[in-house]
Formats: structure tokens, sequence, C-alpha cells
């Protein structure tokens, strides 16, 4: 929920087929993966190259790192279009850079059990995101990841660990409307009793509504944007002359839209962030 919660600023990659700039919405988009259905896996040495292109095109969303789950606003996307090719998004805050880019091309190579996605965005950086596979399914995937990302003069940066994928949906259209809702987590900061309204528009912009007496309202903010990756929801806005931003992960069925989110709070313990909200308008 926004206007209380200030999160880490992180670093989040996104690949999304279904962003604004005409690429078309893929098949698959409404194949929900992130079931309890069990998977059948291989061991690490029948992960071949014919097995990874079975299964490896779609929306696939982080969930743990070197075993430990990942926190929500530490979480990445990816949307393989094809063997070939994928569309990333970025939502990046540092010293040097502030990156929002959404549908970013990407270039994909399947060589044995090794997948690399390279990218390169607006400010002149490039991001290559080499997974040698050691298992997967239709639903997961496990692997061990090296990223590689390098700035304008500036000595490439490489990190490694090892990392699992679930396939999830995609949610970018179905967020589009009026929604209202309230914090269901019962004890968390989010949690203030009041009813809350977001609209979310085709544009990548919203507006936060706040409450007038018994109307709604628009809040005062100077700006208000966001981007939905497959089940992940990145927004931001500036308030006071302050940017903040935040990660939430959703799921939509028809007027109902939950949102999730696994946090960390100011003493380094971990709690779960939740909402549920219905579709007022759109």
């Amino acid at each position: 929920m926004r206007k209380q919660f200030r999160p880490m600023i992180s670093m989040v990659f996104v690949l999304s087929l279904s962003a604004c700039g005409g690429q078309p919405a893929m098949e698959q988009k409404k194949t929900e993966s992130d079931t309890s259905e069990e998977s059948t896996y291989t061991d690490s040495s029948s992960v071949t190259q014919e097995l990874i292109e079975k299964n490896i095109i779609g929306t696939w969303m982080k969930s743990e790192v070197d075993g430990q789950p990942v926190l929500t606003n530490e979480k990445s996307v990816y949307d393989i279009v094809s063997f070939s090719e994928a569309y990333t998004s970025v939502s990046l805050a540092t010293d040097s850079s502030t990156l929002f880019d959404y549908n970013q091309k990407g270039e994909v190579d399947i060589n044995g059990n090794v997948v690399t996605i390279t990218t390169t965005n607006s400010e002149g950086a490039s991001f290559v995101h080499e997974f040698t596979i050691t298992e997967i399914s239709d639903k997961e995937f496990t692997a061990h990841k090296k990223f590689t990302h390098t700035f304008k003069d500036s000595d490439p940066l490489t990190n490694e660990y090892n990392v699992t994928f679930v396939k999830v949906n995609d949610y970018s259209d179905d967020i589009l409307g009026i929604w209202e809702g309230r914090c269901t987590s019962e004890g968390s900061i989010f949690d203030d009793g009041q009813e809350h309204r977001w609209e979310y528009k085709d544009d990548e912009t919203f507006v936060y509504y706040v409450k007038d007496g018994e109307n709604w309202v628009p809040s005062a903010d100077e700006m208000n944007e966001y981007f939905v990756a497959g089940k992940l929801l990145c927004t931001r806005w500036t308030e006071n002359g302050e940017e903040n931003r935040e990660w939430w992960e959703i799921s939509i069925d028809g007027d109902k839209m939950n949102w999730t989110a696994l946090r960390e709070d100011e003493n380094g313990k971990t709690f779960t962030a939740s909402f549920e909200m219905t579709k007022v308008e759109g």
C-alpha cells in the first residue's frame, strides 16, 4: 500500500511481452502455472537443449535464491518469447542510475543447458544473465546464475548464485480499471483499517485516490507510474518531492484482485503483507 511504506530501493529485472509498444500477447498468457500441482523434474545430467526448448517459452518469476525465499522487492521476471528473443523491463534506483524502463528487447541464446539473455538499456548499460539450468519442467526451473552488468565508463560487475523460477500468468491487461480494497494482513505496517482506491490506466500511469469526506479525490502526487510484468506489479510515485517505489505480487480473477508481498522489517524479520480489492469501474 502506498503512502505508508517506504521500501528498500532495489533492482528488479523484468521481461514482459505484453508491454506497451506493440508486442503481441503470448498465447500462454492465461495458462496458470504457479499452481500447487507437482512437476516432474530431471536430474542435471539429463537437462538437454531439447528439454529446455520444450519448456522455456513463457513468463518466469524468481522465487528462491540459494534456497531462500526472495523478498518481493528483489524479484525478477523473465518472459522468454522465442529461442532467440525476449523483452525486458527494469526498475533500478541507485546513486548513479534511476531506470524505469519497460519493454527492452533482449537477445536469447540457448547452448546445451546454458540459457543466456543479453540486453542493453537506454542509458547504455548492458546486462548479461547466464543460466546454467540444472532442473526444468513446464512449471519451474532451477539454475546457477551468473549475472554481469556494465554501466557506462565502469568495469563490469558480476554476481553468481543458485536460483529457482516458477512460471506465472501475466496480468498487465487485467489490472486496467479502478479498484477498491483494504489490507488483510492484520498487524502489519499496512493495516490502517481504511479503504483505498487505485486507478490503473493503459498508458502505464495510475491514480491513487484519497477520501475527502464521502468523496474520492485524486492525490496531489507529482508523478505516478507503474508496469505489470507477469504477476509482479512495480510502481513509483513522487510525494512531497520524494520518489517512492513499491512492488507487489498480484493475482486477478474477474473483478477480484489480491496483492501479496514478502517484506522485511527494520529488524530484519520477514513478514507477508496482503490486500484484497474489488474492481468498481473499468
